[in-house]
């Protein structure tokens, strides 16, 4: 696979975005199917590996770090602390909570470390900025982290190009990790430019789109009940009914490229920039290595404003978000 820079890491262009095998979108994968999938991806050549202490509430750890253990030497691994499941009334149900404290930070490293059977994390996030804590504190206490050897480099998810420059001026940040496809314009605005002026990575989840890139309709009902797309206004009826209208035209850019409209989607987002590194998730060897395909599509400048014209920030309909998950995150957004 062709290769990008990330902080001190070159890695594959391509990352895998290991959530989806234990949370979000239903019921988790057996333990069998997430080690296939695991496997083929770093038998393909991706050396990129994105979990969290969120993901499963410490399963998705549990799994790359069980799966992958033997091989840590040939990838680079990245997971997040400041968003887990804590048990809050004592009943032993986890609920996910925001917690951006340093002792927190350490504690939740430290088990995370145990999770993933390594000794230190190549990338590790902020999951989320607690907004009751400096950014500044948070990110020093990742500091403190860099500093005991536990990991080798911070980064930040949904922060503004404001939060960013804050961290970075307390300790080097290394990538920024933010939703990004051609339907979640938001980093255009200012975020994808501050991380080139600082020299940092972004890492796009979501490249696809949740699954609406990847060019079939989404239908709410036919989602299981814990799927986190029923929260999400853009698959409500109110808004799916017009998204849907964007997927024919979409699957005809394809069609002309050549290539499946999840190949579209990540082409798109490798071509935008250099320092972008598109993290697409999935439950299937076969959509990973659809996926992984994309890095050998090249894409005409012609195409490439079609595309922009025909998905973006004013022809998509919804946000991307509700109310409360909005509220959570420091990204900018457009009037």
């Amino acid at each position: 696979m062709k290769q990008r820079q990330l902080g001190p890491f070159t890695v594959s262009a391509i990352g895998l975005g290991c959530m989806n095998l234990s949370h979000a979108y239903g019921a988790p994968v057996s333990a069998e199917q997430g080690e296939k999938v695991l496997l083929a991806a770093l038998d393909a050549g991706v050396t990129l590996f994105d979990t969290a202490a969120l993901y499963g509430f410490g399963a998705n750890e549990t799994l790359v770090g069980k799966v992958l253990k033997s091989r840590r030497h040939e990838f680079t691994l990245a997971s997040k602390c400041g968003m887990q499941g804590v048990d809050l009334n004592g009943d032993g149900k986890l609920v996910r909570v925001i917690d951006g404290r340093p002792a927190t930070i350490q504690k939740t490293c430290e088990d995370a470390l145990r999770r993933l059977q390594t000794e230190v994390i190549d990338l590790y996030y902020l999951h989320r900025w607690d907004k009751k804590v400096p950014i500044e504190e948070s990110v020093g206490a990742m500091g403190d982290l860099v500093r005991q050897g536990k990991i080798r480099s911070i980064g930040l998810s949904e922060v503004s190009a404001t939060t960013l420059r804050k961290a970075h001026a307390e300790h080097p940040i290394a990538a920024v990790q933010t939703e990004y496809s051609l339907w979640t314009r938001n980093p255009e605005i200012a975020v994808l430019q501050a991380c080139q002026d600082i020299g940092a990575a972004f890492v796009a989840f979501s490249p696809v789109a949740r699954g609406f890139l990847c060019g079939a309709p989404i239908e709410l009902a036919q989602l299981d009940a814990k799927d986190i797309r029923r929260s999400m206004p853009r698959f409500a009826p109110e808004h799916a009914a017009r998204n849907h209208r964007l997927l024919a035209p979409y699957q005809a850019l394809a069609d002309q490229v050549g290539c499946t409209p999840a190949q579209l989607a990540i082409a798109w987002l490798l071509h935008k920039a250099p320092h972008i590194i598109p993290i697409p998730g999935t439950t299937s060897v076969a959509h990973l290595r659809d996926d992984l395909a994309a890095d050998q599509i090249t894409l005409s400048p012609e195409t490439l404003a079609a595309l922009e014209d025909l998905i973006n920030q004013r022809t998509v309909s919804g946000s991307r978000y509700n109310a409360q998950a909005n509220s959570e995150v420091d990204t900018e957004v457009f009037p």
